[in-house]
């Protein structure tokens, strides 16, 4: 079955590399983007306004009202065991790599650390105006204080490091490079919807697994496995299978 397949390849493989998505942190309440609750689909924020650079730099307002609500969530959510199970798995050398579209830090949280963060992320952020950084705690201080948070040296916005539409990701050729030496290469949680993230499987020759609910765009790519469980649960059992198959 999938469970002891994926649980062999996993024991046979040396560079593993997984692409993670937000459903691998729709079980800790973080919202997704595109899933059937996902915040463009329920309306809650105009993404048009939340994530465009543009009018973020006319009007950060209706940004700082979702991050007040998206920061106050990731202090209070933890990684899930998907998180953990991968972190574990690069502290034993098989992992050697994560690829996230996420910016809610859990896999910062899990102990992963060979990380690579397309979208950016909200651990630092620099004034737009004369490129003064913020870590994540004077950032956290100041959007709970400030409705608009500004620089304390000149006065400009200031904004996280997270990408923004129209923005270019970041890290990309190096996420390019891990993909092509990856023999195994896992999907976590992601609807491959989203340029260019959504090319990386494309440099493997590894096979590649998909894991996750929802609707996956496969035309590009050939999976070797697609498993359309409940991520956490599928892991588990794969977590206890490479505990008998040691």
């Amino acid at each position: 079955g999938e469970v002891e397949e994926t649980a062999r390849l996993i024991k046979d493989s040396k560079f593993i590399v997984a692409l993670t998505g937000a459903g691998i942190s729709t079980n800790e309440g973080i919202p997704d983007f595109r899933g059937p609750k996902g915040v463009y689909t329920l309306g809650i924020y105009d993404p048009d306004k939340v994530f465009d650079i543009d009018y973020f730099l006319m009007d950060p307002m209706p940004f700082y009202n979702f991050a007040r609500e998206f920061v106050f969530l990731l202090e209070k959510v933890k990684p899930t065991f998907t998180h953990i199970f991968l972190a574990r798995l690069e502290s034993q050398g098989k992992l050697k790599a994560i690829i996230t579209q996420n910016i809610d830090l859990l896999h910062e949280k899990s102990g992963s650390k060979n990380i690579i963060n397309l979208h950016g992320t909200f651990l630092t952020s620099h004034c737009t105006q004369c490129g003064k950084k913020y870590s994540y705690e004077d950032m956290k201080e100041k959007i709970f204080k400030e409705r608009i948070p500004k620089c304390e040296k000149c006065g400009g916005i200031i904004k996280p490091d997270i990408v923004f539409f129209k923005e270019g990701v970041r890290d990309f050729d190096k996420a390019v490079e891990l993909s092509k030496r990856a023999d195994l290469f896992f999907v976590i949680g992601t609807s491959l919807k989203v340029y260019p993230a959504s090319m990386l499987p494309q440099f493997t020759k590894g096979k590649i697994i998909v894991v996750g609910s929802g609707d996956i765009n496969l035309k590009f790519i050939t999976p070797y496995l697609v498993v359309r469980r409940d991520i956490d649960e599928f892991f588990k059992e794969v977590s206890k299978e490479l505990e008998v198959i040691k």
